[in-house]
């Protein structure tokens, strides 16, 4: 069995798991290592890839190619990396780096194509091109937004249970990795999760998290930034209302937004991103 599988990694965790009882570890956090609490392991374009790092005395640090910081977890006795695939990823072997009690190796993934839907709009051309006082805003924000989204904070105790629970209710209007075309225009696949919901419904954060960047975007309209830790944010737009501020800590479960229709949107919708290595990645494989 490769290197790196989940089903590798369940089989460590059995085979090392009488070693929890030794004196030496029994003041270790036990970082629980399965499907309840990970995300799922998806190795496509906008997937995951959960790595099996195998024991070390200490957290591995773990890299892209492009040197980017991935998000590891666990514990002596088992590290997992997840790797945020991004939706450009063209199908085959990529790597990452890792650093551990062994020195330093890189360990490989094979990465599948997935074929997204697509959908093609004709539409009025004005939404499509954008005025040159809304692009020249766009392009103020988008610099700001790559702020935002390079953060990395180190994993704390907080950083262990990762499924999450759909931040308002509502029925899944607009899918991950939709690609429109409007006006035979290719626009940039959809890069979060789309929530039908009425304006005014309660947006309750899916993880423990920091609020790190609360505004007003051309696209998004208002919108909420959380830094889960690792690299893993997540992302709420089109609110109405917002009842955090940045630097505000909240608790899984905690209301701190509302659902609305600002920004460039034709109703009243939840736009949830999640990120992991910079790169957006599909929320559905961190529900239950």
């Amino acid at each position: 069995m490769p290197i790196g599988t989940p089903e590798l990694l369940m089989q460590r965790r059995h085979c090392l798991s009488a070693m929890l009882q030794l004196s030496v570890c029994s003041a270790l956090p036990v970082w629980a290592a399965d499907s309840e609490v990970l995300p799922m392991d998806s190795r496509v374009p906008g997937g995951i890839a959960r790595l099996s790092l195998g024991p070390s005395s200490s957290r591995p640090k773990v890299a892209t190619s492009e040197g980017i910081p991935v998000l590891v977890i666990g514990d002596m006795i088992e590290w997992t990396a997840l790797v945020g695939i991004p939706l450009s990823a063209k199908p085959g072997i990529h790597a990452v780096t890792v650093h551990n009690d062994d020195g330093t190796q890189s360990l490989d993934y094979k990465v599948s194509d997935k074929q997204y839907t697509e959908q093609r709009l004709k539409v009025s051309p004005k939404t499509v091109d954008l005025a040159p006082q809304d692009l020249a805003r766009h392009e103020r924000e988008r610099a700001h937004q790559q702020t935002i989204m390079a953060l990395y904070s180190t994993p704390t105790s907080e950083t262990t249970v990762l499924g999450m629970q759909q931040p308002c209710p509502g029925r899944r209007s607009s899918s991950f990795g939709l690609r429109r075309v409007f006006n035979g225009q290719s626009r940039n696949p959809h890069s979060g999760m789309d929530i039908a919901a009425a304006t005014g419904t309660v947006i309750k954060a899916p993880l423990h998290g920091k609020v790190v960047d609360v505004g007003d975007y051309f696209f998004n309209g208002g919108t909420v930034w959380l830094d889960h830790g690792g690299g893993l944010l997540t992302m709420y737009c089109h609110l109405s209302s917002t009842q955090c501020k940045v630097g505000d800590l909240l608790q899984a479960g905690q209301a701190f937004c509302k659902v609305g229709a600002t920004g460039r949107v034709t109703g009243p919708h939840l736009h949830w991103g999640v990120m992991l290595n910079r790169t957006m990645v599909d929320p559905a494989l961190f529900l239950g």
